[in-house]
């Protein structure tokens, strides 16, 4: 066997032996929640009642009933393909196979009792459905974040070369190195003219031109070409590199100059032979809104609940911690950029607004539209520790529960930094503003304006339920061990 072909057995190798983890971590979840459900609530594993089955003569009962559940649970999850190597260990589609995948088979399962007319016990699956879906997104994170923690190391990773034009190649390469969990190691590029366009692409070697492909992909043992788009390579030329590449049992991703749009809005239809990605129209209001909020509402009122006496206690520090109000309210920018009051716990001495302008003119930062005081001497020795921890925000869960804000979305911002903004900074405000959002779970304080403006533009184009759940998933974590950015 060349290398080439040990290369590409390696990598099918690893994608297979991690598949079968999932699909045996996936079996233990299933099978677990549903004798947990039967044992809590059918202990004997007793006939069901409503059908006669003496003509099978096949005694139908709970524990048959259970093992059928677990196996048609592993198909839906198979068919639903939450477990295909290329929706695994990055982004919440993985997430949301699993969920539609539980979601659809109880659906079907719930039908099928009503047609067959066979009495189902409601606990029976109303405990099953929440104790197997929380188990398999819970075990299918910790498999992502084993996953991960190998990649950084450089295992299990896909040698990528990168191939098109130079602005296009520097922009997928700096996306990929600034996302290390996406299982691509960039080796290089193949641009029109190779090295001399190396200003164009600072960020990637050049290792050729267009005529070098396949010497490239053979000589630096690249397992998958991602082609950006180049409009000196006709699509015969990329239809016969197609062929080269098939035959070497290297991976084709083509990228779209369309960047920052998730897999959702977007659907792939081949029309006259061409593959045509169609794009969904952002959402910002309807259906998907109305859900939003229904989760908001329900979301913050357990979490009032919950967190009432943490709550009660952040209060009485802040009172005893010196002169001021418990509570420090701010006038900020809200959805369509009608303004609100937002409530927080006071973390600063009194007076410390008329502070801000002088600091910032002080470390250079009053142009900018992120007022960040690095080293803030306003705040007070209670206010380090309850920001640290994120417990200074808990009084914004009564402005989500008002409907002035939302549990995920773009950190709502003063009306003096939002008048710094840009055309494209203001798509921030097509939304409501969130506690948290996804620029804070991937960098709180460390974060530029640009990367942080990118990364609100990016959840306002494709937000979804299910992505707000992996970020408050991801603040929880945030908030349990901050780590040295939070501040």
């Amino acid at each position: 066997m060349n290398a080439r072909n040990t290369l590409n057995s390696d990598r099918q190798t690893w994608q297979k032996a991690y598949a079968t983890r999932l699909l045996i971590t996936d079996f233990i979840v299933t099978a677990a929640a549903v004798a947990i459900s039967q044992f809590i609530w059918i202990a004997d594993g007793s006939l069901l009642q409503g059908r006669d089955d003496a003509a099978l003569n096949i005694p139908l009962t709970y524990s048959l009933l259970s093992a059928m559940l677990v196996l048609a649970w592993m198909l839906f999850l198979d068919i639903f393909s939450s477990r295909d190597h290329k929706n695994i260990g990055t982004g919440a589609l993985e997430y949301r196979r699993i969920v539609d995948a539980t979601v659809f088979l109880f659906g079907f399962l719930a039908i099928a009792a009503y047609l067959l007319k066979v009495e189902l016990g409601r606990g029976y699956f109303l405990t099953a459905l929440p104790l197997g879906l929380l188990g398999l997104l819970l075990t299918r994170w910790s498999w992502r974040q084993w996953l991960h923690r190998r990649q950084r190391t450089g295992a299990y990773q896909s040698r990528t070369l990168l191939v098109g034009q130079a602005s296009k190649v520097q922009h997928i390469a700096e996306a990929v190195q600034r996302d290390g969990s996406t299982g691509l190691f960039v080796v290089g590029g193949l641009t029109k003219s190779g090295p001399r366009d190396g200003a164009a692409a600072p960020s990637v070697d050049l290792l050729g031109t267009f005529d070098d492909v396949l010497a490239v992909i053979d000589s630096h043992q690249i397992d998958t070409v991602v082609f950006s788009g180049a409009d000196d390579m006709s699509p015969k030329q990329l239809r016969k590199l197609g062929w080269r590449l098939e035959e070497r049992r290297v991976s084709l991703i083509v990228a779209p100059t369309l960047t920052d749009v998730a897999g959702p809005r977007i659907h792939a239809r081949p029309v006259a032979g061409l593959p045509l990605i169609h794009v969904d129209f952002p959402e910002f209001a309807g259906r998907k809104q109305l859900l939003k909020r229904a989760f908001d509402v329900l979301g913050s009122s357990a979490l009032i609940l919950l967190s009432s006496p943490f709550m009660l206690a952040v209060a009485i520090a802040v009172r005893a911690s010196g002169p001021g109000p418990i509570f420090f309210t701010q006038e900020r920018i809200g959805l369509r950029g009608e303004p609100f009051k937002m409530l927080k716990f006071r973390s600063m001495v009194q007076g410390a607004d008329n502070q801000l302008a002088s600091l910032l003119d002080a470390q250079g930062t009053s142009d900018k539209p992120l007022f960040k005081v690095l080293n803030d001497p306003r705040i007070t020795p209670v206010g380090r520790f309850i920001r640290k921890y994120s417990l200074d925000e808990f009084p914004q869960l009564l402005n989500v529960a008002m409907g002035e804000m939302s549990l995920v979305g773009p950190r709502p911002q003063r009306a003096e930094e939002v008048a710094l903004y840009d055309d494209d900074a203001h798509r921030r405000l097509f939304v409501k503003p969130g506690m948290s959002g996804l620029w804070q779970v991937s960098g709180r304080s460390q974060l530029s304006w640009d990367d942080s403006i990118r990364l609100d533009l990016y959840y306002v184009e494709n937000w979804s339920v299910t992505a707000d759940i992996v970020i408050l998933w991801r603040t929880l974590r945030a908030v349990v061990a901050p780590g040295a950015d939070a501040h």
